[in-house]
């Protein structure tokens, strides 16, 4: 059984796109590439988790000879599930394949799973032949309200988080929120972590909203999940259609805690935490240090705790070498030329970037949680 579609625009001028959210869609998904002009040849693209549960029937769906998309040719390429699996080697291996199997510019890619699929299949789409067409097709939560949406795609290197990636467009978005049915608890939560951030950055209503339904969205009921996705991709979207390419600062709010996330991921191996288990606490720590240097009430912070406790993600700050913390963080790309910078808050529903942070107040912090 389909819901009733709720579609976001991503106005970008030649390379708008619309992102289509209901449940039970993905059974659709042939008449849906049926309708991008020109795609004779499909690869899907998952990871060893979502193959079984989702890639596959969309593999059997778009190579059927009843298939309503009409392509010639589809090929299935699966990679190892994980952050480890957004690397060189990986990304080396899907350029491989995809040279084996005939890409060319009459190829989509449908990138099916989390957002390392998202990611790594995105930059092999940008990236091979000087770019071809891919399609989003994300199965968790942290993908369908954050790294689904905007173009941003990319690989790790061992000491920097998505350092090495491009801007490549999706041909669109589809979100079937059925898909979080059979996501694990742990990811579910990871996700949430990057919905509660996008109340703090742009829409205290939402947030106010996320407090008050927080144990319905606990239970993934379904309307109120279609709402609070559609919300998040509207609010990516109004940042994306306004700064693309993060050339006038306005995207860097989506960073809203991963200057301290991002260190963390490095520091303890990528792989250790989620990335919204990661996101979770560096919030806490860019709002804790908002609050040291006078820009937010202490009460702000304390409602983003509160918040992430009740949504399973994790509070407490790791005791890890501050030292190693602040080398990564001098190289993040919000950095200018070794200083570090920060997305903080001003209020809920409002953020800066912030250069000129004291160092000290930044390890102060970073201490371990009582």
């Amino acid at each position: 059984m389909t819901s009733q579609l709720e579609t976001v625009h991503v106005a970008l001028s030649e390379r708008s796109y619309d992102i289509s959210i209901g449940a039970g869609i993905l059974v659709d998904i042939d008449k849906y590439i049926s309708e991008f002009d020109d795609v004779s040849h499909v690869v899907v693209i998952s990871d060893s988790n979502v193959s079984e549960l989702y890639a596959g029937t969309i593999f059997r769906l778009l190579s059927n000879e009843v298939s309503r998309a009409s392509v010639r040719e589809a090929y299935f390429l699966v990679v190892d599930a994980g952050e480890e699996s957004k690397s060189v080697d990986w990304l080396s291996t899907l350029w491989q394949s995809l040279l084996e199997v005939g890409a060319d510019r009459k190829t989509l890619i449908v990138a099916v799973g989390g957002g390392v699929i998202g990611d790594l299949a995105g930059f092999a789409a940008a990236s091979y032949g000087r770019g071809i067409r891919f399609v989003q097709v994300p199965t968790t939560l942290l993908a369908q309200v954050d790294s689904s949406v905007g173009g941003k795609t990319g690989i790790n290197l061992p000491k920097a988080k998505n350092m090495v990636g491009a801007f490549w467009q999706p041909l669109g978005v589809l979100i079937d929120t059925q898909t979080l049915r059979t996501l694990p608890s742990r990811e579910f939560s990871a996700g949430l972590a990057e919905v509660i951030k996008y109340g703090v950055i742009l829409d205290d209503e939402f947030f106010a909203m996320l407090e008050n339904n927080i144990e319905n969205i606990m239970q993934r009921e379904s309307d109120i999940m279609q709402q609070v996705i559609k919300r998040c991709c509207e609010l990516k979207a109004y940042v994306v259609q306004e700064d693309e390419r993060e050339t006038t600062g306005l995207r860097a709010v989506l960073n809203y805690g991963h200057t301290f996330c991002h260190a963390i991921e490095s520091v303890t191996g990528y792989g250790h935490y989620l990335h919204g288990e990661a996101v979770s606490i560096g919030m806490l720590c860019a709002s804790r240090l908002a609050a040291a240097m006078g820009r937010i009430d202490r009460e702000v912070t304390a409602r983003q705790q509160r918040l992430l406790e009740k949504a399973g993600l994790p509070v407490a700050m790791p005791d890890l070498d501050h030292d190693a913390l602040i080398a990564i963080m001098r190289n993040d790309k919000k950095a200018e030329h070794g200083k570090m910078r920060f997305v903080l808050p001003t209020r809920l529903g409002h953020v800066e970037l912030v250069g000129d942070v004291d160092e000290q107040d930044v390890r102060d912090a970073m201490q371990p949680s009582e």
